[in-house]
């Protein structure tokens, strides 16, 4: 379940990137890919992966993302959310 939860979120991710930043598939696909992640490795391991102490930066800008995202602000809450999955996955 977690599988198909994360590679439904990434094509609709980028689905709505290539209609233009479609706020609305974005902020779909983003739900999907994070209770995704949530299925595969579990609540605590999530929750302990994201706030770890020396990845707050990256989980406050993919988070803070997100939630532009969901206010329909698609580009500038893509653009942060790309900041933060970079600094996480450093």
């Amino acid at each position: 379940i977690g599988v198909g939860l994360v590679a439904f979120g990434l094509f609709f991710v980028l689905f709505g990137m290539l209609l233009y930043f479609d706020s609305v598939l974005l902020a779909f696909g983003n739900i999907l890919f994070l209770s995704g992640l949530v299925f595969i490795i579990g609540f605590r391991r999530t929750f302990t992966f994201f706030f770890q102490r020396p990845k707050l930066k990256g989980t406050s800008f993919f988070m803070g993302g997100v939630l532009i995202v969901l206010m329909r602000w698609p580009l500038l809450g893509m653009l942060l959310e790309a900041y933060g999955f970079i600094t996480l996955f450093r």
